[in-house]
């Protein structure tokens, strides 16, 4: 059966499980675009193809699939540049596929020609020029094997317009054998021993968790070790879901926001398990003081992962899974036992510190409190909703003050920090769950960097929920020019903003607004109760800032719990 470029690409995805493409037309991808036309394959238009990339990750990270977006070629293409690291940089799985000019005219500035596998080297775990038909299929089936095996990450395959357009015969997909096998990423039983050693002998121990664990589809397994250990838990940013937000074991997020019992938790464990983390240095602060009384046990399916950042005493290359597993059986062909009285002493401290710093210790007045927002939020939705963040204090005061009991229920650009990601992503994640609360949470300069996904929204009738913590500021920015330069606000106010009500209506969608502390809760019921796409602009005490605060450069033990201690 002899088949075009476009019949091809369509047969491949699905025969892949793709249910969704997010993608924007343009003349590299028109014979594409016919072919979806055709055959009414799913397909979400978004409004720039920024958007497009990190809706497909929104899609991904909430449903633990394969995201796949769709753009032509050159600003197409370079447009999903930032969304395709934005995926890189956190290990989420997408395949990305951008339109080419014909293969006579690469290399020749062709209208609208860009290199963007060259340009994509560095933020994807792989790339694709097709240059021959016959190579498309096996391609594709590569690029999603390769997205989704071992550390995921983005694929892109760059596809020229006139290989697109010519044919060829179309084997069915069990001939199209991938010249590799599955690689297994099991722990070595030795290494594995000596670590289960050493936590029997552990006075203080402690598991810092991070997105390996969601990836891996591990958090089972995580509260089963917890609970079988008595082990405390902290989770990085990206790992908030893996564990319990709400179990007696969970301490929070750890690092420079981190609370302030996680961090001393971290100074003063004297044995650290971690699994699935890098060691950003967001998390550890002063790298060469992180830790410092503790052996080290780092678990990661990525070699080049381990003692990247922080040395390990003993490094375990494994899926998170696997030796999660591995040790619960061990633990228990052991008959392990907790050491009771040195468990007690352990908690006990770690007590001490959570009622010394507690985390509702901010103060409300008359102005909204951001955090009084998101925790409003959080018992409105009784933690059940879907949660993505822009950049900044929002995002902050979201890992902060939302409680996460489940995986894949907190997107963020962690490693990136990419402004503008949380609306988009939103919308992905609502696609991949049109029956569940999905809200954004951003800050009035975050949300404008993507508000014209407004329109798609809207278009597709997905009831996403915008929560504005409006203070007229880049928030994350005048925090550290109060903090570090004096007040200085170079550029970071931004008061004249949009009136964002009137916005969200332009667009088709619902605004409200809140401007006093009494408004937050009626509001927050009433534009969650509408099924429709909702914009809520909260306008919030200026000056707030997020704290507990690691100042850059030092250790998580000088972890500050005011601003009036960082002057």
């Amino acid at each position: 059966m002899k088949l075009k470029g476009p019949q091809i690409f369509t047969k491949t995805l699905r025969e892949e499980g793709v249910e969704i493409i997010f993608g924007f037309p343009g003349g590299a991808v028109l014979d594409i675009y016919d072919q979806i036309y055709k055959e009414n394959f799913p397909h979400i238009l978004v409004r720039h193809e920024q958007g497009a990339a990190h809706a497909a990750d929104g899609y991904a990270r909430s449903s633990g699939k394969v995201g796949v977006c769709l753009v032509t070629s050159g600003p197409g293409a370079t447009n999903t540049v930032t969304g395709i690291a934005t995926a890189y940089m956190d290990s989420v799985p997408m395949v990305i596929f951008t339109g080419q000019v014909t293969s006579p005219t690469i290399g020749t500035d062709a209208f609208q020609e860009a290199d963007i596998t060259g340009i994509t080297r560095p933020c994807t775990k792989h790339n694709f020029l097709v240059r021959n038909i016959e190579d498309l299929a096996k391609t594709i089936k590569e690029a999603f094997y390769i997205a989704r095996s071992g550390r995921p990450g983005p694929v892109l395959v760059d596809l020229p317009k006139d290989i697109m357009q010519s044919e060829t015969e179309y084997k069915e997909s069990n001939s199209l054998k991938l010249s590799f096998t599955e690689p297994k990423y099991l722990p070595d039983a030795k290494q594995l021993q000596q670590a289960l050693e050493l936590i029997k002998k552990a006075k203080r121990p402690l598991l810092l968790v991070g997105g390996g664990i969601i990836l891996g589809r591990a958090t089972n397994e995580l509260k089963e070790f917890a609970e079988k250990t008595k082990i405390p838990v902290t989770a990085t940013l990206m790992g908030l879901g893996a564990f319990p937000g709400t179990h007696p074991l969970w301490l929070g997020m750890p690092g420079m926001h981190g609370t302030y019992y996680a961090n001393m938790a971290i100074c003063n464990c004297d044995l650290m398990i971690t699994i699935g983390t890098r060691f950003s240095d967001r998390v550890t602060g002063k790298t060469s003081t992180f830790a410092s009384n503790a052996k080290i046990i780092h678990i990661d399916i990525d070699a080049a992962s381990i003692n990247k950042n922080v040395l390990a005493d003993i490094p375990i290359i494994s899926d998170a899974k696997s030796a999660l597993q591995e040790m619960n059986q061990s633990l228990d062909q052991d008959h392990f036992a907790v050491n009771e009285e040195e468990n007690k002493k352990w908690l006990d401290q770690i007590a001490e510190w959570k009622a010394y710093a507690p985390l509702t210790s901010y103060s409300e007045g008359d102005k909204i409190k951001p955090q009084k927002v998101i925790e409003t939020l959080y018992k409105l939705t009784k933690g059940e909703a879907i949660i993505a963040t822009e950049v900044g204090q929002n995002q902050m005061w979201s890992a902060l003050y939302y409680h996460f009991d489940y995986p894949n229920t907190f997107l963020s650009s962690g490693g990136l920090g990419t402004m503008g990601y949380g609306f988009p992503a939103a919308i992905g994640a609502q696609v991949a769950f049109p029956d569940k609360t999905v809200v954004d949470i951003a800050g009035d300069g975050s949300i404008q960097m993507n508000i014209q996904e407004l329109a798609t929204a809207v278009n597709y009738k997905l009831p996403v929920k915008i929560v504005i913590l409006n203070n007229g500021y880049l928030g994350m920015v005048r925090q550290w020019q109060e903090l570090f330069y004096e007040k200085r606000y170079s550029h970071s106010d931004i008061s004249q903003i949009p009136d964002f009500v009137k916005l969200a209506e332009a667009y088709g969608a619902v605004g409200l607004r809140a401007t006093k502390p009494e408004e937050v809760e009626p509001t927050l019921k009433k534009g969650l109760n509408i099924p429709n796409t909702v914009v809520m602009d909260f306008h919030v005490e200026r000056e707030e800032g997020v704290f507990p605060m690691v100042k850059p450069g030092t250790s998580l033990s000088e972890t500050k719990l005011k601003k009036e201690e960082l002057s």
